[in-house]
């Protein structure tokens, strides 16, 4: 009876993975697609494993997995295309990221993401169901020649026509105490989400060297650690000047909140400039901490929100500053982040690390009265 549970608790645990599958260098999409290479080399999709990004290195340094006798539990997301993935994801076997394995290395795949046949949806998080077709790759619009080298799927596949083909990583993520700790879709409501269109937006030149084309879709990833820029028309900020103070209005017109990981931290700055001299007014800071027992703690030993004041999605946040403006004063607005909470830097080991340090300018505004 034991051996019947442990059978059937194995099969389980590979089929919500989706089991173990051989990709295709991302190096070889290169000869074909050198701008979209390009651009996928320099984002967070390639650079997502632990050797890669110091940032997930510092959190996974931590992590109660990371033993010699245990393994890459984030492996799902953060490097699918590993060749051990079953092991990676299965409890008591041991699978730790290689930097000399270059399936490892690959992270999130070219090859990985355009073979995403379905999306399993889970309590816990999604699940990217990979055709076994190794030569076929799906994508979003049809092309008027086939590629000499591959097939391209182009009218089969829901997932990258409405753009969910990211929520199978991105839609929603519980720990073991069921906690939501990064969410695009907090209902699940995967139909009224569209990652593409806003985070691959449509850019100059052709995705191919063999069929030209004017645009093609931007494999930078926007997001929060790189190119963020193209996500600033998604956010409009505003100012109300009343007699005895003013207000600005933050506008995330975007379906999810302004930042999602809760190691993030987002930073108003507000400025007056009035006669050649510069009045620092104080400063609104946007975060969600997430604890237990009432104090700060890491995601996998996390069970509740401790403070959540991230501005949401579709939310017009105000903020009030008691400060009477004169005629010829300068209102200066920034709109930033931290990738990593200031206040963690220390205890993540990474006071030294530039990337998690930096202050990232996301959006500028200058309102003269």
């Amino acid at each position: 009876m034991k051996k019947l549970f442990l059978f059937l608790s194995l099969t389980i645990i590979l089929f919500a993975n989706d089991g173990v599958h051989e990709f295709a260098s991302s190096q070889e999409c290169q000869a074909c697609h050198p701008k979209i290479y390009k651009e996928y080399y320099g984002s967070m999709h390639a650079n997502a494993t632990p050797d890669k990004d110091p940032v997930h290195k510092a959190v996974w340094d931590k992590h109660p997995h990371n033993t010699k006798l245990s393994q890459y539990s984030c492996g799902k997301c953060h490097s699918p295309a590993a060749d051990n993935l079953d092991k990676m994801l299965t409890k008591g076997a041991k699978a730790m990221p290689d930097p000399a394995n270059a399936t490892h290395q690959e992270a999130i795949s070219c090859a990985y993401c355009h073979r995403i046949e379905g999306i399993e949806k889970h309590k816990q998080s999604n699940t990217n169901i990979i055709s076994k077709e190794k030569g076929s790759y799906y994508g979003s619009t049809r092309s008027s020649l086939d590629s000499p080298y591959h097939k391209i799927i182009t009218d089969e596949n829901e997932n990258f026509k409405n753009g969910n083909v990211c929520v199978g990583c991105h839609s929603h993520n519980l720990n073991k105490a069921g906690l939501n700790l990064c969410s695009t879709n907090v209902n699940d409501e995967m139909s009224q989400s569209n990652c593409v269109s806003c985070h691959m937006p449509k850019v100059d030149g052709s995705f191919s060297s063999i069929i030209e084309t004017k645009t093609h879709s931007f494999h930078g990833f926007a997001g929060a650690h790189y190119n963020s820029d193209m996500l600033s028309k998604y956010v409009n900020i505003s100012i109300l000047r009343n007699i005895d103070h003013f207000i600005v209005n933050v506008d995330n017109r975007s379906s999810h909140a302004l930042l999602l990981h809760p190691m993030r931290v987002a930073v108003l700055k507000i400025n007056v400039l009035r006669e050649g001299k510069t009045i620092e007014l104080e400063k609104e800071v946007f975060v969600r901490v997430i604890g237990k027992d009432g104090k700060p703690a890491m995601p996998w030993a996390a069970d509740t929100t401790l403070k959540d004041t991230m501005i949401q999605a579709n939310e017009k946040r105000e903020v009030k500053r008691e400060f009477k403006l004169q005629k010829g004063d300068k209102v200066n607005v920034v709109l930033g982040w931290f990738l990593v909470n200031p206040k963690a830097l220390k205890s993540l080991g990474l006071e030294n690390e530039e990337a998690a340090k930096e202050f990232k300018i996301f959006k500028k505004e200058s309102f003269t009265f």
